[in-house]
């Protein structure tokens, strides 16, 4: 093989990605945009777990200190959403936005609360002894109920709030 043919062989392989490289240049901007929401989310979720965790701590009830935390979270999560993660979309107006995203939050909340109460609630009274604990209410409430919940916040953030 000529050294021309090699170097034209290697100029075609390098303008032809490999599978990933053209799945990445087509989702590119998913996966930014999911990088971006991934580390709003580990804020507000720090946020979130902190603050549940001190309330609970502090003796307030696990349903209370559930819907506190998440308010705060929220709001902190809003933020960084707008202004970072969905930054280059046209706005729709702040108050739009604003109202939309806690009414997608507060449905988030509901998937969380479903699952703490699942597990405090109706588990909880077949074992109390394992599942009327901190940690289990953690497991549920941060761990079930916050998973769920994000999947549907992403897909609703990006559908109706910063589309």
């Amino acid at each position: 093989m000529s050294a021309q043919h090699e170097q034209q062989q290697q100029t075609t392989e390098q303008r032809q990605p490999g599978l990933i490289g053209r799945l990445y240049a087509r989702f590119a901007g998913l996966v930014h945009e999911l990088g971006k929401f991934g580390v709003v989310g580990g804020v507000a979720f720090v946020v979130d777990t902190g603050l549940y965790w001190l309330l609970l701590e502090g003796g307030m009830n696990t349903f209370a200190a559930k819907t506190i935390a998440v308010i705060v979270a929220a709001t902190v999560a809003f933020a960084g959403n707008r202004f970072w993660t969905w930054r280059d979309r046209p706005k729709s107006g702040l108050h739009r936005e604003y109202v939309l995203y806690f009414v997608f939050n507060a449905i988030g909340l509901g998937i969380a609360l479903g699952c703490l109460w699942i597990s405090h609630s109706l588990l909880g009274s077949f074992w109390p002894e394992i599942f009327h604990t901190k940690l289990a209410d953690l497991v549920a409430a941060q761990g079930f109920g916050l998973v769920l919940g994000t999947l549907f916040r992403f897909y609703s953030y990006r559908r109706w709030v910063f589309a």
